[in-house]
C-alpha cells in the first residue's frame, strides 16, 4: 500500500463519518454530549483540506498531518484520540514509501497503545478501544495466518463492527457515559461505533486502489 491509498483511506472515512453523522450524534446524545458526530465531521473535513493542500509522500506522513490535524481541529475527547491514534500509527510507519499488511498491523498496534495511554481505557470500557483492539488483533492474526490483503483488513473490519455492537450491554468505565452508572447498559458506544466506521473505510480504500489497479 502507497501514499495513494491511505489519501483514499482518509477520504472514505471523511464520507463515512458525514453520511453517519446523525446517527453518531444520536448514540452520542444517548450517553454523551451528543457531538461526536458533528466533530468527526469537522475534523475529517478540515483533514480533507490539508491533505489537498499538502501532500505527503509517505503514508507515516500522511498519518502524521491527520493527526495532528485532528487533535487541532476536532473538540471534545474524540479529537486528541483519534489523533493520537493516527500520530502514532504515522510514527510506526517511518518513511517507507509502501506498506505491507504486517506493516500496517504493527502501526495501527502502536496506535492503539497510544489510545489506551491517553483515555487510560481497557477492553470493557465501552470505548472506543473496544472496537480497535479486536480488529487490530483480528489483523494481526490474519496476517501471521498469511491471510492476503483483502481478508486480512476484512477480517478487521468485521471485528471493529463486532467490537461496537459488544458495547451495548456494557455499563461505562470510562469518559461521560461513565458518569451514568447503570444507565449507561443498552447504548451502543458513539466512539466504538466510528472507530468500526475507519475499519470500514480502510476496506474501501484497498478494494477501490485494487480495482484502480485493474485487480
Amino acid at each position: 500500500m502507497d501514499t495513494a491509498v491511505f489519501a483514499r483511506w482518509i477520504g472514505e472515512i471523511a464520507a463515512a463519518v458525514r453520511a453517519d453523522k446523525d446517527r453518531l450524534t444520536r448514540l452520542d446524545a444517548a450517553i454523551g454530549d451528543a457531538d461526536h458526530g458533528a466533530n468527526l465531521e469537522r475534523g475529517f473535513d478540515a483533514v480533507v483540506r490539508a491533505l489537498a493542500d499538502d501532500s505527503p509522500d509517505t503514508p507515516g506522513a500522511l498519518l502524521g498531518l491527520v493527526g495532528n490535524t485532528l487533535i487541532r481541529r476536532v473538540g471534545g475527547a474524540s479529537g486528541p484520540l483519534y489523533g493520537t491514534a493516527f500520530r502514532e500509527a504515522g510514527k510506526a510507519l517511518g518513511d517507507a514509501r509502501t506498506v505491507s499488511t504486517a506493516d500496517l498491523a504493527r502501526a495501527l498496534e502502536a496506535g492503539l497503545a497510544g489510545v489506551r495511554r491517553l483515555g487510560g481505557a481497557a477492553e470493557g470500557d465501552k470505548t472506543m478501544v473496544d472496537a480497535i483492539a479486536p480488529a487490530v488483533r483480528a489483523l494481526a492474526e490474519a496476517v501471521r495466518d498469511g491471510s492476503g490483503q483483502r481478508e486480512a483488513l476484512g477480517a478487521a473490519a468485521s471485528a471493529a463492527l463486532a467490537g461496537a455492537e459488544a458495547t451495548i450491554p456494557m455499563r461505562a468505565g470510562k469518559g461521560r457515559a461513565s458518569y451514568l452508572g447503570p444507565r449507561s447498559v443498552g447504548h451502543e458506544d458513539p466512539g466504538a461505533a466510528s472507530a468500526a466506521l475507519v475499519f470500514a473505510a480502510l476496506c474501501a480504500a484497498e478494494a477501490a486502489s485494487d480495482e484502480s489497479r485493474g485487480g
